[in-house]
């Protein structure tokens, strides 16, 4: 099982809107077939196990990172096609909680005869399809901010310049970042600052670059910046307020852009909503490299589920702007809390990860 969440991770940023699965199929305590899901969703691990097993997998323990699919899609169930060869025992670590599956697949196999054993390593499973699990129940992607800054927080010079606070081994872990992630968004401000480009720029992973989002209520960038200009090689979504949208059709008329409208409060768009209508689109995983002001609205309404915050070891002072905005906080009870989940050296930098806390 663990072989096999090695290898689901190999789908994050590329398979939404399906889960990352991996799958490993042993016999006679060898392993005669492996798979993950493939970009785009298909094939699936299952499949993919199964057909590099052949004859082998009769009589084959299969191992799945989550259960077995019983629907008919674009593809058979994979519940079938391991009750087809042969396999004798399925151990999977997650019950798929979608509607079209929620337990079928399981009783499918049990109904042929076949083993099934579920949870093991399950906790490592939930983490590694969280943002799988948050669309299927919740309707909203696994939000992770990613922060970079100072060593007293701030993310660039009171002038807006940041090029370059952290070091080359910090971007490119945070192109990294990017290639395991569905989407990445913006808010208007910092592409009107920065014209930033957006894609992974990680050798031999250019094709993993995400959806680009960008929130712009009223329709304000321009038409000409970079991420306009190349939306036509990677898909990037404006998402607008509803009464701005005849405006944003008119601007982006003769664009690749793709407008998603949503509801707006006292003048700026509801991040609930904004957060529903890309769950509604099938995305999973969304990374949001963002200014203060936006870090600090998606804060505010709790739904930051991870943090990864780059940390380069010089001070800027109180003059240069900080990685989050006011909070308005009245007292210390009142702080954003995480709990630390990991950190590493990129470089002079430090690369600290966060996930929520949760009762």
């Amino acid at each position: 099982m663990r072989v096999a969440l090695s290898l689901s991770k190999r789908g994050l940023g590329n398979v939404w809107p399906n889960p990352a699965v991996g799958c490993v199929l042993v016999r006679n305590g060898d392993i005669v077939g492996r798979g993950w899901t493939k970009p785009g969703g298909r094939p699936h691990a299952e499949r993919i196990a199964l057909d590099q097993a052949g004859a082998h997998a009769l009589g084959a323990t299969a191992y799945v990172t989550l259960e077995p699919c019983s629907h008919f899609g674009k593809s058979p169930p994979c519940a079938s096609g391991l009750i087809a060869s042969g396999v004798t025992r399925v151990v999977s670590a997650l019950e798929d909680p979608d509607p079209r599956v929620c337990g079928r697949g399981h009783t499918m196999l049990r109904d042929a005869g076949i083993i099934v054993d579920t949870g093991l390593m399950a906790d490592m499973a939930q983490q590694l399809n969280a943002g799988f699990l948050s669309r299927v129940m919740h309707n909203t992607p696994l939000v992770t901010l990613k922060l970079a800054g100072s060593l007293d927080g701030r993310s660039s010079l009171a002038n807006g310049k940041s090029q370059w606070i952290t070091g080359a081994t910090a971007r490119a872990w945070g192109h990294t970042l990017r290639a395991n992630h569905d989407a990445i968004v913006v808010g208007a401000d910092t592409v009107i600052a920065d014209n930033p480009d957006l894609r992974c720029r990680i050798a031999g992973r250019e094709k993993n670059s995400p959806v680009r989002v960008v929130l712009d209520r009223t329709a304000k960038i321009s038409p000409q910046c970079a991420l306009v200009a190349t939306a036509g090689q990677t898909p990037t979504w404006l998402v607008v307020g509803e009464e701005y949208l005849q405006t944003a059709q008119q601007v982006f008329e003769k664009t690749a852009i793709k407008l998603l409208p949503a509801r707006c409060a006292d003048g700026h768009l509801n991040l609930h909503d904004v957060l529903h209508v890309l769950g509604h689109k099938g995305l999973t995983r969304v990374l949001v490299e963002s200014g203060g002001r936006l870090a600090a609205s998606l804060l505010k309404t709790g739904m930051v589920e991870r943090l990864v915050h780059f940390q380069a070891p010089g001070i800027i002072g109180a003059d240069g702007r900080a990685i989050i905005d006011n909070l308005n906080l009245a007292d210390l009870a009142g702080m954003y809390r995480f709990k630390r989940s990991g950190f590493a050296s990129a470089g002079q930098d430090m690369m600290v990860t966060y996930e929520k806390i949760t009762d």
